[in-house]
């Protein structure tokens, strides 16, 4: 079964306290493994997450947008998602959005940065998840507050900003108290499956682009490392996958410039990660109920039980 990983380094000052915890994903140090809970026996047995793949069923869905610009690294918590997507925001930087289940929260995880419309098709098929982020466009922002497909949830008692940060950069989480808002997990169309799958090429580095940003996935034997934009971070995953999305400016505009929507409802080519290959696949999502499925041959490629980074690449 794997372990949930330390994920913190550099947060200090007032908060020193609460950051602490939250980036050592149970109050280790950074490096330092921290092992998953094991599952209750009520869990336990045939039951395996929807999200991971692991023992233990998941359980409420919370999706944090996490700020990924220089100032705002190294972040915290993500080595305690279930998921981490990867999504193109303003000027082709990235934007990482961290799924967690309300059965194994870290307790901070941050810089929480704004929503964009990718985020309301995306998390469409997740069974109303909380939202957590800290703002939205104008007209965006009314439009998440009334979704069915989700729960949004910005400016509570919850979050909070560490002043040994510079703003924008420096709100944090503590996702606990968002813990009973949203849907249970629920089927999304991943696979899993501890064997190899067969085919596929060996692939020990593997970069994914978008115009101003650059991910890095480096299998070390055992999972994988990540770099973004050229510099090395404490996150890994233990499957990774680069979809390739088409990518149209956004209804909600910006008087900054070209907003991104990164769409994922459709079909398309993606490389699946896993156990040191590389697997060409075909992705599809028929609707924004759907779950998207993965490909290859025909049949629905496994992934390694374990955290999964997809990064949605421009096509």
């Amino acid at each position: 079964m794997r372990t949930r990983h330390a994920v913190g380094a550099g947060i200090a000052g007032a908060l020193a306290v609460g950051l602490t915890a939250g980036c050592g994903g149970g109050g280790g140090p950074a490096g330092t493994a921290t092992p998953r809970p094991t599952p209750s026996a009520a869990s336990s047995g045939s039951s395996r997450s929807l999200l991971t793949g692991e023992p233990g069923t998941a359980g409420r869905v919370i999706a944090v947008k996490i700020d990924n610009v220089q100032a705002a690294r190294p972040q915290t918590g993500l080595n305690d998602a279930d998921l981490v997507y990867g999504i193109e925001v303003e000027g082709g930087l990235s934007r990482l959005m961290a799924i967690l289940d309300s059965d194994h929260l870290p307790p901070v995880i941050g810089p929480v940065r704004s929503a964009r419309e990718t985020d309301l098709q995306l998390l469409a098929d997740y069974n109303r998840p909380v939202l957590a982020f800290s703002g939205a466009q104008s007209e965006l922002l009314p439009v998440l507050k009334k979704s069915t497909g989700l729960v949004a949830r910005t400016g509570t008692k919850d979050f909070f900003r560490n002043p040994d940060r510079p703003a924008p950069h420096n709100e944090y989480l503590r996702p606990k108290g968002l813990a009973g808002s949203g849907g249970v997990a629920k089927d999304i169309g991943l696979r899993f499956a501890a064997k190899t799958p067969a085919g596929g090429t060996p692939a020990t580095t593997t970069s994914a682009s978008m115009p101003a940003a650059r991910f890095t996935f480096r299998w070390n034997g055992s999972r994988y490392t990540i770099a973004m934009d050229g510099t090395r971070s404490p996150w890994t995953a233990d499957n990774v996958i680069i979809q390739r999305v088409t990518v149209k400016e956004s209804r909600f505009h910006s008087r900054t410039g070209f907003v991104p929507f990164s769409a994922t409802v459709g079909q398309g080519s993606a490389v699946v990660l896993r156990d040191g290959r590389s697997y060409a696949v075909r992705w599809s999502r028929p609707s924004e109920t759907s779950g998207t499925t993965y490909r290859l041959g025909g049949a629905t490629l496994p992934l390694r039980p374990g955290r999964t980074w997809i990064i949605l690449e421009p096509a």
